[in-house]
Parts: structure tokens; C-alpha cells; sequence
């Protein structure tokens, strides 16, 4: 009985008190998580993962006849279904990894009224579950720069940093919004909105030089303008992205990601109460 560890549940001491040592004990519980979304997703479908080539790919379609055909919108000199797939790259994985950040709380509510665990780990499961389709749509996405014969450039090298800014922008939104929808369900109204303004916010269908000049350092606090110019930049090797707006808005999602970790982590003692 000696060899059998203890384990004491403790209540916080302090607002910041926020026991993120246990999230690497906890390690083992958030790839079964990512693993168990992964399965659920794709169980009883025809295809299976293949909509993970699928989705990317008519959405680029629809955004090349809909932006490049009909509405002659530029693309810096690169075909425009290349331009468009390259902004929807991490567009996608913002996108889909916010929607399951935010309902992760309450669709597990079960779990978190049975047992204790580090309740952070399930808004961290979304993100890391949506690297997955992530991977998959880059491997088609360089499918399609052999076809439209572009090479690649040696600053593909730094596209994981550009990936894990749009990680901690998921995180940033997504810990605020799943904690409050907890306890207010129109959350889940606001999204599929919020998501879709931000789309048109972002220079996912059109480029940053259509922006006016005297209004490009408030668009560019838009942390996703700096990781999809990033992301062109990367892969299409264009002109590399503004760094003193990106170090502002790198600042300003460092600020919200803390706040929302020290919100959610003081309001998950009343979700198995609310719940």
C-alpha cells in the first residue's frame, strides 16, 4: 500500500494560484481527449478524414469563382486559388479550434461532475485536436503549389511559430468564451457571428494592400492579419509581414491569454454546480 501514490485536492490559495503543474501530470488525459474528438468527428462517415481534404478544398473553390472570378479581387501576383488556400490554412484551424474550445467545458459536463482533473485541459484539447486537419489541409495545400509549379522557400522554416500564435489566439478567445458559456448559453449563438466577422476582418479572400494606409495599423491588431500574412510569407515567400504591429497584437493576446487562464481557472469551481 506504500507504493500506491496520494493524491489531496486543495482549495486555491490565491487568485493566481492557478496549479498549472498539474496540466503535464494530467498529459496522458488530454491525448485521449484529442484522440476520443478525432473518432467522434469522423465515426459513421462515409469518407471518414477525408473531409479534412474535403472541407479546405470547396471552400477554396467557392472563395476563387465568388472573390477571383466575379469580383476580380488581387492576389499579389500569385494564382488565386493558391492566395486564398494559403489564408485559409490557419483561418481553418482558427476557426474550428475556437467552436471546440468553447463547447469543450459543457460537453464533457458529466466528466466534470464525477471526477477531478485539471478542467484546463479540455478548452487545450480543441487546438491541439484541430493540428490534425491542420496537417492534412497543408499536405494538400503543397499538393497544389506543384501543380501551379511554385517553390518553396526557406521561410517555411519558421511557419510552426506563425502556427502557434494562432494556438495561443485560440486559447486567448477560447478560455473566456467556454467559461462563460458555462453559465450563459447564447455563447453559442455569438460564435458562429463572431467567426464570421472575423473572417472578413482577416485578409483571408483579399490582401492587406487594399487596406487604406491611414486605417492599417488598427487592422493589424487583428492578431490573425499578422498569421495569415505570416503563413504567405512562409510558404509563397511574399513580403514578409509588418513585425512592429505583430509584436503589438502578440502583446495584446499575451495580455488576454493570461486573463483568460486566470479567469477560467476561477471560475471552473462553480461549473460542476452550474453545469
Amino acid at each position: 500500500m506504500s507504493s500506491v501514490p496520494t493524491i489531496v485536492i486543495e482549495p486555491r490559495r490565491g487568485v493566481f494560484d492557478l496549479g498549472l503543474k498539474f496540466l503535464w501530470e494530467y498529459r496522458e488525459l488530454l491525448y485521449f481527449l484529442v484522440w476520443r474528438d478525432l473518432k467522434v468527428r469522423y465515426k459513421q462517415t462515409v469518407i471518414g478524414i477525408g473531409w479534412a481534404v474535403l472541407q479546405p478544398l470547396i471552400t477554396m473553390l467557392t472563395l476563387t469563382v465568388v472573390f477571383g472570378y466575379f469580383a476580380k479581387i488581387p492576389s499579389d501576383g500569385v494564382p488565386y486559388p493558391i492566395f486564398t488556400f494559403c489564408g485559409l490554412l490557419p483561418w481553418t484551424y482558427f476557426a474550428t479550434g475556437l467552436n471546440r474550445c468553447v463547447v469543450s467545458v459543457v460537453a464533457d459536463s458529466p466528466v466534470i461532475s464525477k471526477i477531478y482533473f485539471p478542467r484546463l485541459i479540455l478548452p487545450l484539447s480543441g487546438p491541439f485536436s484541430g493540428l490534425v486537419d491542420f496537417s492534412i489541409s497543408l499536405g494538400l495545400f503543397l499538393a497544389l503549389m506543384v501543380w501551379y509549379e511554385i517553390s518553396l522557400t526557406g521561410w517555411i522554416l519558421i511557419l510552426p511559430l506563425f502556427l502557434m500564435f494562432a494556438f495561443i489566439t485560440v486559447l486567448a478567445i477560447g478560455l473566456w468564451l467556454s467559461a462563460l458559456y458555462v453559465r450563459f448559453r447564447d455563447v453559442i449563438y455569438v460564435i458562429p457571428v463572431l467567426i464570421q466577422v472575423w473572417m472578413f476582418a482577416s485578409p483571408v479572400v483579399y490582401p492587406v494592400s487594399l487596406i487604406p494606409e491611414e486605417w492599417r495599423f488598427f487592422y493589424n491588431l487583428n492578431p490573425m492579419v499578422g498569421v495569415i500574412e505570416g503563413f504567405r510569407w512562409a510558404l509563397l515567400g511574399k513580403a514578409s509581414p509588418d513585425f512592429s504591429a505583430m509584436a503589438v497584437s502578440a502583446f495584446v493576446v499575451t495580455i488576454v491569454f493570461a486573463g483568460g487562464v486566470v479567469f477560467f481557472r476561477n471560475m471552473e469551481r462553480t461549473f460542476a454546480d452550474v453545469i
